[in-house]
């Protein structure tokens, strides 16, 4: 130890081998990690940076020197004829460059003067396994292990459904194919309902869950998994086809009946590679499976062999890591708000940690039955999740952290805000404030029809709302249009001309289209395409407010949930009143009229992904509903066509394509709107 506490090289290099080597145990080897991988990620890069310092202190069993972890002794060992090496690791474009650097001088050493072309793939967050086919046949299957000796988990790899058990003719006769076993989003999010459902503890993260499905004893709990598979790599192959670039690999897993990531990428040079890494940090939340980083790789397959490999990792591939969205933290205390409808969401207080590009400290806990099943406790060292811009949830505590005696946190009884018992109706997963005066329903409702997708009242935002809301000046969403001008200037950081504003913007609400008032007065389960629905097909709320509930279900995109609780909530005599006040306050109750466009998509589906140059999204919507057709968020067998932009979202490319449903340009798009007949999908300059 040195003179000021710290520790020296020595025992602060052995401090972190035997840290990473407890946590490459915890995610390797039991599928339980108690820490996020950023937080991993950095006791490697330090452990790094001192064995570069002192490369007399390196060991053969380091963890900078191995891949991965070491096999369990739950499954018999299976020796990898080809080693499963990991990736050396960038967290910046500046290390990505500096790779691309070091690659290219060596190439140059080696006398190769070509420039470095590069792949893409993405970094799929799943289990490394190795599948080895002879004669056609799967034979056996294994984890990556630590690189050299993995686990056999073959009977349970074959439950996979996109692994084949056979190969087509002409297949090589030995053929060893490496890939991701992954746990779509969906497919998790399905798995933890069960969990919750049958009031079990909830997995942490697709990641995991997928580790502990392939490692099941029994093969038939791996095959409810619904796990998936992306291959990407060959091993050991005997009698293939003579590969030259690396991303023939693709090809030729394809040919084999392999699934391979449609996301793959050829690359010219260091500055196509960071525009790419980039653009993926953006989209990574457009997929159902999750991606952490993107993997570079040298195309060529003779310099790969050139380029050889260190100890734990190949000199010709990295992965781009992104940054981190999971942070571990203390958890101060767990609360309860209030929302408009009245529902009771539990919510995390926390100490502030910065995770996912800001600072948090707060974080949803979603519903009582999650809170149960997560059994997160006040003062638990928790993992906190912020995926782009999702709010952030807390995933589950560090049970290896928790202080003794800490007690399970119960769910009120009673409302926080009003004090009224809370009631849970059977069947639902939230319990709700029923008190329709309660002070932080009325407030949320009237933030809510301030908001943009309803009145859009500029300057109603939270703060003002519920100064409104204390000092009595309004009650409720009608109240607004009768403000008093005097009262509004005596209020505290209130000047005349934000006065005046705000009062402009009220009036201007006036004129919203009904289907922006039917949202506003936030009716349950009734959002933007119900209220258009409804508004486009009685045209007035009137008929709305006196249409029968069988009436309100017979419209198109409506359905009999929507129309109960529409039809309860006007059958509500003080929803009644309050309608009255807003038909004296002068507001528009009268739906848009019956488009005079002729109806050439009557019948079509029609989604519209990206940017298009001639249109915003809301008025390619609005030219295809003016034209009879429909407008969905996603893709399905019933859709019609996908118009694709700049930036669309590949989730949806990639399941119009497995679908086989027609791509159209912009240009294509135009042409269907003034015929109502599917182009062709032009090419990328142009040509048929």
């Amino acid at each position: 130890m040195t003179r000021d506490g710290a520790l020296d090289p020595v025992g602060r290099i052995e401090e972190l081998r035997a840290a990473i080597r407890h946590h490459d145990a915890l995610y390797y080897e039991a599928d339980a990690p108690e820490m996020p991988d950023a937080e991993y990620d950095l006791l490697v890069r330090e452990l790094v940076a001192l064995e570069a310092d002192h490369p007399d202190l390196i060991t053969p069993d380091s963890p900078t020197q191995r891949p991965g972890g070491r096999a369990t002794t739950t499954f018999d060992p299976v020796e990898h004829r080809v080693p499963m090496m990991s990736l050396d690791n960038a967290f910046t474009a500046d290390e990505v460059a500096a790779w691309v650097e070091r690659t290219r001088r060596r190439i140059v050493e080696l006398g190769a003067e070509r420039e470095v072309g590069l792949v893409a793939e993405l970094k799929i967050d799943g289990l490394a396994v190795s599948i080895r086919y002879e004669d056609g046949v799967l034979v056996q299957a294994a984890t990556r292990g630590d690189g050299r000796i993995g686990e056999d988990v073959t009977a349970n790899v074959r439950t996979i459904a996109s692994i084949p058990a056979t190969l087509p003719k002409g297949a090589p006769s030995v053929l060893e194919v490496r890939g991701e076993v992954y746990l779509s989003i969906s497919a998790f999010e399905e798995l933890n309902r069960a969990q919750i459902e049958a009031g079990e503890r909830t997995y942490v993260n697709p990641r995991n869950t997928a580790a502990g499905s392939l490692r099941q004893k029994d093969a038939g709990v791996t095959a409810s998994r619904r796990l998936s598979f992306w291959s990407y790599q060959v091993g050991e192959m005997v009698g293939g086809p003579s590969l030259v670039h690396h991303h023939e690999i693709f090809e030729f897993l394809s040919s084999m009946g392999f699934p391979v990531n449609p996301e793959m990428r050829v690359l010219a040079g260091l500055d196509a590679a960071v525009s790419h890494c980039a653009d993926w940090q953006a989209r990574r939340h457009d997929l159902d499976y999750e991606i952490d980083g993107v993997v570079l790789k040298v195309d060529d397959l003779a310099l790969q062999r050139e380029l050889g490999a260190t100890t734990r990792a190949p000199r010709w591939a990295i992965a781009y890591k992104f940054p981190p969205e999971e942070r571990t933290t203390r958890l101060l205390g767990i609360e309860v708000s209030i929302g408009r409808t009245g529902r009771a969401t539990p919510y995390a207080r926390l100490e502030p940690v910065f995770v996912g590009g800001s600072t948090v400290e707060f974080a949803t806990l979603h519903n009582a039955d999650q809170v149960a099943a997560k059994d997160v406790r006040p003062g638990d060292v928790v993992i906190v999740r912020k995926a782009g811009d999702v709010i952030p949830e807390v995933v589950g505590p560090v049970l290896s952290e928790r202080p003794k005696g800490l007690r399970r946190w119960k769910f009120p009884t009673n409302c926080p805000v009003c004090g009224v018992a809370l009631s849970r109706p059977e069947g639902e997963a939230d319990a709700r404030c029923p008190n329709g005066s309660c002070p932080a329903r009325v407030a949320g409702a009237i933030e809510h029809f301030a908001s943009r997708g309803a009145m859009d009242i500029e300057g109603l935002g939270e703060q003002r709302v519920q100064q409104l809301c204390e000092l009595g000046l309004v009650g409720d969403i009608a109240d607004l249009y009768v403000l008093d001008p005097e009262r509004l200037a005596a209020l505290p950081k209130f000047a005349e001309r934000s006065v005046a504003k705000l009062l402009d913007q009220i009036e201007t609400s006036k004129d919203r289209p009904l289907a922006n008032l039917l949202v506003g007065l936030n009716i349950r389960h009734l959002a933007g395409a119900g209220a258009t629905a409804l508004a486009t097909h009685f045209g007035h709320l009137d008929r709305i407010e006196s249409a029968s509930e069988d009436e309100l279900a017979a419209v198109e995109g409506v359905g009999p949930v929507i129309a109960g609780s529409v039809h309860h909530w006007f059958a509500d005599p003080d929803n009644r009143a309050l309608i009255a006040k807003l038909r004296a306050a002068g507001l528009n109750f009268t739906g848009p009229a019956t488009s005079d466009l002729p109806q050439v998509l009557e019948g079509m589906n029609i989604v519209v992904t990206g940017t298009l140059e001639g249109f915003t999204r809301d008025s390619a919507e609005a030219a295809i509903k003016g034209r009879g057709g429909k407008s969905p968020g996603s893709v399905s067998k019933k859709t019609t066509a996908v118009v694709v932009g700049v930036g669309p979202g590949a989730s949806k490319v990639t399941k119009a394509e497995e679908l086989g449903v027609p791509l159209l340009d912009e240009a294509g798009f135009v042409a269907l709107l003034e015929t109502g007949t599917v182009p062709s999908r032009t090419g990328e300059e142009g040509e048929p």
